[in-house]
């Protein structure tokens, strides 16, 4: 074995028959910005043999700040963020196989992709997708890592199908985050303390030490000097729809996903999220206007405008995104603002 990997070999939990383990397996990163270019620089300098990466953005100037793989150059270029993250990770390791891969991860595209999959990273921004990556885990008996940060604020999870509760358990149980990093900013170590819970995680699973995965929730407050710990073993419900005793996979289904229309004559994509929830106009506003956009309201709607971007918030979470027919570009638009 090479030098490269000397002093990753000589961990004792590692070794060399781990490295090898590593060496030999494949793991699909969901999401290449912040979480996704840090997890997989680590996996690709940890020997890693292959790595899919799947994300549908390209890089921009406001990425630069935490979503460590990319340069000033990718910005001008507008690189899309899976294409710019396979050429620097080529460049940080030619041994590792990666395949990038530009455009939305819907459920199905993901099915297509697992065949060979030892382990999927939450790296994406919102929780239809997540939810999605939790019913494809658990069907295919795929383990994958949940990890999420805004603000100074992180967390993540492990979960092992038959083992641990998912995600869908996860959430009758703990209050999980709503802001996103373009509501709530969000701070570069916050994201690095993620990604190194995440890839601790992922490494642990690699070398299939399944005992030292952590059983427990992890989540912290940088800036508040918090860190919390709660073990989750109850939290798994027998009648859970996703990892339960009769598992139905619902956010594999289509009726579970958020609805989308282009609206006939006008340039306009209508987007209902999959469940009716009362938004807090007031706070939105608050946070809307934060990010420079022009507000205005009524007790019934906020229509927010800044340069090409406008669009009208319903108090039911329905949304109406001005100038534009493309509703990939709407629908990131609307996940950018509710996660």
């Amino acid at each position: 074995m090479s030098d490269r990997y000397s002093r990753q070999t000589l961990f004792p939990r590692i070794g060399r028959e781990g490295q090898d383990k590593i060496k030999s397996k494949h793991v699909l990163i969901v999401g290449a910005g912040a979480l996704g270019s840090g997890n997989a620089e680590v996996l690709a300098r940890a020997g890693i043999g292959r790595l899919t990466i799947i994300d549908r953005d390209y890089v921009e100037e406001s990425n630069l700040q935490r979503q460590q793989l990319y340069t000033e150059e990718d910005v001008a270029e507008k690189l899309p963020k899976a294409a710019a993250a396979k050429m620097r990770l080529e460049k940080i390791n030619s041994e590792v196989e990666i395949e990038a891969l530009i455009g939305d991860a819907t459920p199905e595209v993901m099915a297509g992709l697992i065949g060979d999959v030892d382990l999927m990273i939450d790296s994406t921004d919102n929780f239809e997708t997540r939810m999605a990556i939790n019913d494809i885990s658990q069907k295919y008996r795929i383990p994958w890592i949940y990890g999420a940060c805004v603000a100074s604020f992180g967390m993540s999870f492990t979960i092992v199908p038959g083992v641990t509760p998912c995600l869908n358990c996860l959430l009758k149980a703990v209050p999980l985050q709503g802001l996103t990093c373009d509501t709530g900013g969000i701070i570069g170590p916050a994201v690095q303390m993620v990604i190194a819970h995440q890839t601790a995680e992922a490494l642990k699973i690699l070398v299939e030490d399944f005992d030292a995965v952590r059983p427990s929730l992890v989540s912290f407050d940088l800036w508040r000097n918090d860190y919390t710990s709660m073990k989750m073993s109850r939290a798994k419900d027998p009648g859970c729809l996703s990892c339960g005793q009769n598992p139905e996979y619902p956010y594999l289904n289509e009726a579970n996903r958020m609805k989308t229309a282009v609206l006939c004559g006008r340039d306009t994509v209508q987007i209902r999220p999959p469940h009716a929830s009362t938004v807090d106009l007031q706070e939105m506003s608050g946070n809307l206007s934060a990010l420079g956009y022009e507000v205005k309201g009524n007790p019934y709607l906020l229509s927010a405008e800044m340069s090409e971007n406008r669009f009208v918030i319903f108090r039911d979470g329905r949304a109406l995104i001005h100038g534009t027919k493309d509703v990939a570009q709407a629908k990131s638009l609307y996940q950018r603002l509710f996660g």
